[in-house]
């Protein structure tokens, strides 16, 4: 099924799999330890992930700059999407994926950011950051595009963060999102944290990709591509994959490599 969109008319780290999700499960029973604390200073999941998070850390320079580039790469998304002319293949899958109020784990390539970010706006969704710099200006633009932010990255606070989005999909129903082959790649290959949280979850990935057909390739890792103002572009969405809560490692490593092939015949 395809479909052609206005803005007016569109919807709004490779260890063993086994030892990641034993590694989450022993994260959540120490994180239950203090959440009855973070409860009482206001400080739970959700709020973590909505809000700016406390900038003192940083020096007065370094909070200029992550302003800076937060309100920069805000205002440059919003207006390469708000001059794109969107289409759309396979949105049957996620109807699919979000019947009987699911919500799904989006699965795309690290280098489709900048329209992704921009087409799915506003739906709540939960995407991994680091406790860095660099995460940190990240994690404010997309919070002013209606994500929420869980710090950490699979080189970085991965496992804690990764716990944080069960929890948000658990008890808020939140929609989660993975760039399954960041932050530092290989490009294009997909990492296990999709799988891994569709397995804790009952949550089924949803693999995507938004194609434009004018954009600049950046000379980073994963060739970022940085769209031109007013080009076309097509949003393929490949059918939801779903993961037993009772996978066993060959069964995961299986998903993932289901997770990769689906995003490569949406590449070509």
């Amino acid at each position: 099924m395809q479909v052609s969109l206005d803005q007016r008319e569109q919807p709004d780290g490779d260890a063993s799999p086994t030892r990641g999700a034993r590694r989450v499960r022993d994260e959540k029973t120490q994180a239950r330890g203090g959440e009855k604390t973070q409860a009482r200073g206001g400080n739970n999941s959700l709020a973590r992930a909505d809000r700016f998070a406390d900038l003192s850390a940083y020096t007065f320079k370094q909070r200029l700059l992550i302003r800076a580039a937060d309100i920069s790469f805000y205002v440059l998304i919003n207006l390469i999407g708000r001059t794109t002319r969107f289409s759309v293949e396979g949105w049957e899958h996620w109807e699919a994926a979000t019947r009987d109020g699911r919500q799904p784990i989006y699965a795309f390539w690290h280098n489709r950011v900048f329209l992704a970010t921009y087409f799915f706006r506003r739906r709540g969704i939960v995407v991994m950051t680091s406790r860095s710099f660099d995460g940190e200006y990240i994690a404010r633009f997309i919070q002013r595009f209606g994500y929420g932010a869980s710090r950490g990255s699979s080189s970085r606070g991965a496992v804690g963060a990764l716990v944080e989005m069960i929890k948000l999909m658990r008890r808020e129903n939140r929609p989660a999102g993975f760039t399954v082959d960041g932050p530092r790649g290989p490009r294009h290959v997909a990492k296990m944290g999709a799988v891994l949280l569709a397995k804790k979850t009952g949550a089924p990935v949803l693999p995507f990709t938004v194609n434009a057909e004018c954009y600049y390739a950046a000379p980073s890792w994963d060739a970022l591509q940085v769209p031109y103002p007013f080009t076309r572009a097509r949003v393929l969405i490949a059918p939801p994959i779903h993961v037993p809560p009772d996978a066993d490692e060959a069964e995961l490593f299986a998903k993932r490599a289901e997770l990769q092939r689906a995003l490569d015949s949406l590449d070509n």
